[in-house]
């Protein structure tokens, strides 16, 4: 990327405290200013009995399947505390991030979709075509979508999902972003979840989300977009994934 073309753009990064880094330095280098607000919190859990029982009986299963970076973290700072991670478990997970998490583990010949990263492309790779007799261990946050269990189980796999963490909306104080929202100030949101999107909505209020619903709102997958548009937010545009995506999404709409 050649720098300076967000300079005098304002934009607001969602992701969680930790998780936002990357991004925001992205944006500095192309000289636009990032406007940090979390809205998503990834707490410990406060009962990992599961998780610890989970870690006991790795041997049992035949896949472990990854849902996030955080999953990898939160689950593998408690197995890795109880046990070696067995050498024949295969691993999955959905995107780059998460692989490089696994990677920092020890835990490689990940099973990983390249191109698109979601639960969808990762059911569609081929080494998860016949899973009949498969025992599958997910690790992912409180809640979360269904499709990825219940498609193994129609595939003929016994699923075990496994919390390892919590999400929660922060108790943030978003007056200073509305603030600037009310300057004039803010150019664009980026948004990087679903959940972290309707955080966004209720933390803004009736105010903020006029103000949102105007403003170019940028997401790295359709599912975020589809959502944002029920919402009535007007100028939704759909990024490649991740971080990188997002930047190039916000060069190729906002760059100068």
């Amino acid at each position: 990327m050649s720098a300076g073309r967000l300079v005098g753009r304002c934009i607001v990064v969602t992701r969680p405290a930790g998780q936002n880094e990357r991004l925001t330095e992205m944006i500095h280098a192309e000289g636009g200013e990032p406007i940090v607000f979390p809205v998503l919190e990834i707490l410990d859990l406060e009962d990992t009995r599961a998780l610890v029982a989970a870690a006991d009986h790795l041997d049992d299963y035949d896949l472990a399947v990854f849902i996030s970076p955080n999953a990898v973290d939160k689950a593998l700072n408690v197995i890795r505390a109880c046990r070696e991670w067995p050498q024949r478990l295969r691993a999955a997970t959905i995107g780059r991030a998460s692989e490089k998490a696994l990677a920092r583990y020890g835990v490689t010949n990940v099973i990983a979709p390249s191109g698109r990263f979601d639960s969808e492309a990762l059911l569609a790779l081929p080494q998860l075509a016949d899973v009949r007799g498969w025992r599958v261990v997910v690790f992912r946050g409180d809640g979360g979508r269904e499709l990825f269990g219940d498609t193994l189980r129609e595939r003929g796999a016994a699923v075990d999902y496994v919390e390892c963490y919590r999400r929660v909306r922060p108790n943030a104080d978003a007056e200073p972003l509305l603030k600037r929202w009310g300057r004039g100030e803010i150019d664009a949101v980026t948004v990087s979840s679903s959940e972290g999107l309707r955080n966004l909505y209720d933390m803004l209020g009736k105010l903020g989300q006029a103000w949102l619903k105007r403003t170019p709102l940028f997401a790295p997958h359709a599912r975020i977009v589809e959502n944002a548009r029920a919402l009535g937010c007007e100028h939704v545009i759909e990024t490649g994934p991740a971080d990188e995506g997002l930047c190039e999404g916000l060069v190729a709409f906002l760059g100068q």
